[in-house]
């Protein structure tokens, strides 16, 4: 089946933007004001026109459809290249991929998710959503799946990440779910230590920052899971904790306490102040870039 263009050129930018995890900063009457999406600016500058269904960026001196606009973000003027990536962000079908598995499963709510397609890890907007993330594209094709899948009689696609009973954790900009079984992920080296995170967003973060590189990971896709990892973290000498900031993740360290003492150690002393891991490496990020920043400006003031 061809793709539906005229169906992507009506589909809203504002819808495309939002995906993307980009939001208006102002509106007026037929007028919305956005920060440029694909370049940094302080000042919004990049306008859509909701009732054409066109935009423009004043500061680039530049605009046009949503095609244009996903040239913008991919770096291609080629058409179809452009329409195949608008297809992704909007959740069309798309034609030009080989899936590599197929099932029809069950949410444990009663909704289903059917024709379920694990890929590597390649659409443009999943990567840009873990990139905002701070997990490097390098990182998660490393240690994630794309999954597309059908609900409700609509096509969606996700992050996925695998777990030992075969399911999948599963996350885009506008879902958090889980296509069962639900367990716990268990990556190994075959290290005496093990690091034990609460999701696998908190995982990639710690390989972004660099922690544990040679020992085994363990993440726990909930902290309903900490029985079930149990058989896991029997024998190992060293376990190090990586749990979320609250009341949970105090529960859960100290189920691990109860059951292996001093062989547990509580490593949130590393992220405090924040949430999470992944919190966390967003705020290193951040000050890295205001770092930089501030360097190029004196650099410039100096010359």
């Amino acid at each position: 089946m061809p793709m539906d263009i005229e169906g992507m050129k009506r589909f809203p930018i504002e819808d495309f933007l939002a995906r993307l995890g980009h939001h208006p900063v102002q509106r007026r009457a037929n007028a919305v004001w956005y920060r440029s999406p694909y370049r940094e600016e302080h000042t919004p500058s990049f306008k859509v026109n909701p009732e054409k269904n066109l935009w423009f960026d004043f500061g680039e001196g530049k605009g046009g459809n949503i095609f244009a606009l996903a040239g913008e973000f991919i770096k291609t003027g080629d058409f179809l290249t452009q329409a195949r990536y608008v297809a992704e962000v909007a959740g069309m079908p798309a034609q030009d991929y080989e899936p590599q598995k197929a099932v029809d499963t069950r949410r444990s709510d009663g909704h289903s998710f059917e024709d379920v397609e694990v890929l590597p890890l390649q659409n443009r907007a999943l990567l840009h959503y873990l990139q905002e993330r701070g997990i490097p594209s390098a990182v998660a094709i490393a240690n994630c799946k794309e999954m597309r899948y059908s609900t409700h009689g609509k096509r969606y696609f996700a992050v996925a990440f695998g777990n030992e009973g075969g399911g999948y954790e599963i996350r885009n900009p506008f879902f958090k779910g889980c296509v069962p079984p639900k367990d716990v992920t268990l990556l190994s080296v075959g290290s005496t230590s093990c690091n034990v995170y609460e999701g696998f967003m908190d995982y990639l973060s710690a390989r972004a920052l660099g922690i544990g590189g040679k020992e085994d990971h363990l993440v726990l896709n909930s902290v309903s899971n900490v029985a079930r990892a149990y058989r896991h973290l029997d024998g190992y000498g060293q376990i190090k904790c990586y749990l979320d900031n609250d009341e949970a993740g105090r529960r859960t360290l100290g189920a691990l306490l109860a059951r292996y003492g001093g062989r547990v150690s509580n490593c949130s002393g590393i992220y405090d102040g924040c949430k999470d891991l992944n919190e966390h490496l967003q705020r290193v990020l951040a000050e890295r870039q205001a770092q930089s920043e501030n360097e190029k400006k004196n650099k410039s003031i100096r010359l």
